[in-house]
């Protein structure tokens, strides 16, 4: 099965793709309950209005290559991590995760190397996939009085040329929609091409 952009990819569809799987890798990237440590009954998953995107963008040979994923991988942190390491990549995959202008979640995903970045923390008192990364960083869910607040890594992105002072100024600009400031990431990266032809403007 051919990698085609522009298509989203469901969840059995990733299965038939013909790419290698490093072994080494099984149980070396998720605390096997970490996605267990909470109640989640009082979560609902974003519906597909409420998702902006997900998607999974990676270089081959050089190339930018930018795959629209199906609405499932937005609400769930551990299955949007188990696509992102299917996928080739000369340094690894990166998914882009925007739900309704509220928030973002950005996840690479190297080998064993896996990094998270949640722009708005307080998120994970009202979204799944925003949740699981709280619990994956072992923090606790901030308070939803608090002052917005990224949780996670800023420096995600520093080999690919998105500093950490650049990361920092794009989370912190509140009045900003999250899709908007992911397009500004992705810019950086110099994925928009592809992405805008995936994705839309």
């Amino acid at each position: 099965m051919e990698l085609q952009e522009g298509e989203p990819l469901e969840a059995d569809e990733f299965d038939a793709l013909d790419l290698d799987d490093d072994a080494d890798l099984d149980g070396g990237i998720i605390p096997d309950d970490y996605d267990d440590l909470d109640d989640y009954d009082d979560y609902e998953d974003a519906s597909p209005d409420e998702i902006d995107f997900a998607v999974a963008m990676y270089r081959e040979d050089g190339a930018p290559i930018v795959m629209e994923l199906a609405p499932a991988f937005a609400n769930d942190l551990d299955e949007f991590i188990a696509q992102l390491r299917r996928l080739p990549g000369d340094a690894g995959a990166l998914g882009a995760v925007s739900i309704a202008g509220e928030f973002f979640v950005l996840c690479r995903v190297r080998g064993r190397t896996v990094q998270v970045l949640l722009n708005d923390g307080g998120a994970a008192n009202d979204w799944p996939i925003a949740r699981d990364v709280v619990d994956y960083l072992g923090i606790d869910v901030p308070d939803p009085d608090d002052d917005i607040e990224p949780v996670g890594d800023l420096g995600i992105l520093v080999d690919q040329g998105v500093s950490e002072f650049d990361m920092d100024n794009i989370v912190d600009d509140i009045d900003e929609d999250s899709d908007e400031l992911v397009r500004q990431i992705v810019k950086q990266l110099k994925f928009d091409t592809q992405f805008n032809k995936v994705i839309g403007r």
